[in-house]
């Protein structure tokens, strides 16, 4: 499994065809204690850069963007009773949706690990 980040704070962890989205720890952070998630339900189309889904915390409520474009294969349903998963877990089981790629190439113009971190040292 390789392990992408974006510019706004999302994570993809891919597998073959397959991703995992979510936020960053970074992001969750910035956003407080999360009280509510609104993910794609599966069979939801969507796009690189696009919003996917709605994260909201005591402080704020923001759009969480599509790393990659495909289709939706799973939402974390179980972020519907305990959106405090994306605190206390975000990059483990506080993921937001599963994903088919329908465009693998798109992933060249994600950061790996290393690459984030020194994004995030400058903020």
């Amino acid at each position: 499994m390789t392990t992408y980040y974006t510019k706004d704070h999302e994570w993809l962890a891919v597998e073959g065809a397959t991703a995992t989205v979510g936020i960053t720890n970074y992001a969750q952070n910035a956003l407080g204690d999360v009280v509510f998630a609104d993910v794609p339900a599966a069979g939801t189309v969507v796009a690189k850069g696009k919003e996917a889904a709605v994260v909201e915390s005591v402080k704020a409520a923001s759009d969480v963007y599509s790393p990659v474009s495909g289709t939706v294969i799973e939402a974390n349903a179980a972020l519907a009773d305990d959106p405090a998963l994306v605190n206390t877990d975000p990059e483990g089981a506080g993921w937001f949706f599963k994903l088919t790629l329908s465009d693998p190439s798109e992933l060249d113009g994600l950061m790996d690990a290393a690459a984030y971190q020194a994004l995030v040292a400058t903020l």
